[in-house]
């Protein structure tokens, strides 16, 4: 397996992460967006008993996965986020820049997971993004393609900020996705057929 980079790193030493993945001791659907579904994969890898579906949304598995763009502090995106951030932390909101910081610099140099690592998670997956949306469509193809057990949800006039924009359209997607009892049937499958022949 690639080498997980030591901010993506989940330990059973730092504690809390197994609490909010497995309420109750038992598997969890986990939905995670960006830098959130990444944790999710990351979940899957590590601890595949804690998962039972997994849903990303404008998630890479490798940090060449996204256009290089720069998001002003002063952007929509990065205001909506910031009054999130100072809503729940407890560290008040002059962290915001430290996080911010943080978070510039890791999207450089993490995730480093490859197409090897995404064969391994065999629960069922979500792959969800926005048609113009940071991580590049071919690297969400090639998430999907992957991953043994993947879905893929390609939104029109989305960006990374998906979920903000259209949380219906998500929020659809997201309930009849982990509603469903069965693997997909379909009139036509194509990927599928070769994966049930194999």
């Amino acid at each position: 397996m690639a080498a997980w980079p030591s901010t993506s790193t989940l330990t059973d030493t730092q504690p809390g992460w197994k609490t909010w993945a497995v309420p109750a001791n038992r598997p969890a659907h986990l939905v995670g967006w960006s830098d959130g579904g990444i944790v999710a994969l990351l979940v899957a890898l590590r601890q595949p008993e804690l998962v039972r579906k997994l849903v990303v949304i404008g998630t890479n598995y490798h940090y060449n996965g996204t256009v290089p763009f720069d998001l002003d502090p002063q952007s929509p995106m990065a205001q909506e986020l910031g009054r999130a951030y100072i809503e729940r932390s407890p560290d008040g909101p002059e962290h915001l820049d430290v996080v911010f910081g943080k978070s510039v610099a890791m999207f450089t140099t993490e995730p480093t997971l490859i197409t090897t690592d995404i064969a391994q998670i065999n629960q069922p997956v979500l792959v969800i993004v926005g048609d113009d949306d940071v991580v590049t469509l071919p690297h969400t193809l090639s998430l999907y393609e992957g991953l043994p057990e993947g879905q893929l949800a390609v939104v029109p006039g989305a960006s990374h900020g998906l979920p903000l924009e259209q949380p219906e359209t998500v929020a659809g997607l997201i309930s009849n996705f982990l509603a469903a009892a069965e693997p997909p049937r379909t009139f036509m499958p194509i990927r599928r057929a070769r994966q049930t022949d194999s």
